[in-house]
């Protein structure tokens, strides 16, 4: 029942964000569409945009559900993508109001956990610590998320396969490269001086 009401409660405020901006949008607006009553939305969520964090988190696992390998993370990026889109109003009433944090970090996060994966797994047989996995990690994360914000600025009318593809060629590669020089040099590798 809870993941019901949750549901029911993103809906309202992807309905709501249809008809008005997210900054006039009132916890009222959205348990009266609801049908609810405030209390119940504060029993789930505690204000709003910590309910946006949730639509955002269970929409991004949907899309993404298990293409986080080296050879789905393209197809795990273009559905978040086409996800995105499906939720067009609700993204760009986001990005456009003062709270775009709230899609950059989401964004972060979900891409992140993507490319973890990838260099977790290319990095095998390598001695790379865990720490510069996860710096290699979060310098391919800050291209992927400024690429999608750019594209979201822009309307979202370019193809997310398209996209995906010009970032996979920059890309082809690159992680493989970035690992194994980590794991030559003896400053940044695990293997003893």
């Amino acid at each position: 029942m809870s993941q019901t009401t949750k549901w029911a409660l993103a809906m309202s405020l992807q309905r709501v964000m249809a008809q008005k901006p997210l900054s006039k949008i009132t916890i009222a607006d959205i348990t009266q569409d609801c049908g609810i009553n405030r209390m119940t939305f504060y029993y789930h969520f505690q204000d709003i945009f910590d309910l946006i964090d949730w639509i955002c988190q269970e929409e991004g696992a949907k899309a993404i559900q298990g293409r986080k390998g080296y050879e789905t993370w393209q197809d795990g990026f273009i559905a978040l993508c086409h996800a995105m889109i499906k939720n067009r109003a609700f993204v760009e009433g986001v990005y456009h109001s003062v709270q775009r944090e709230q899609i950059e970090n989401y964004l972060f996060r979900v891409v992140y956990d993507l490319l973890l994966d990838v260099v977790c797994e290319l990095s095998e047989g390598y001695s790379i610590s865990h720490e510069n996995q996860r710096y290699i990690t979060n310098f391919y994360k800050f291209g992927f998320v400024g690429v999608v914000l750019e594209w979201v600025k822009n309307g979202m009318n370019e193809a997310p396969e398209a996209m995906v593809e010009r970032v996979s060629q920059m890309m082809h590669g690159q992680l493989l490269l970035a690992i194994q020089n980590m794991d030559s040099n003896p400053i940044l590798s695990n293997k003893p001086h």
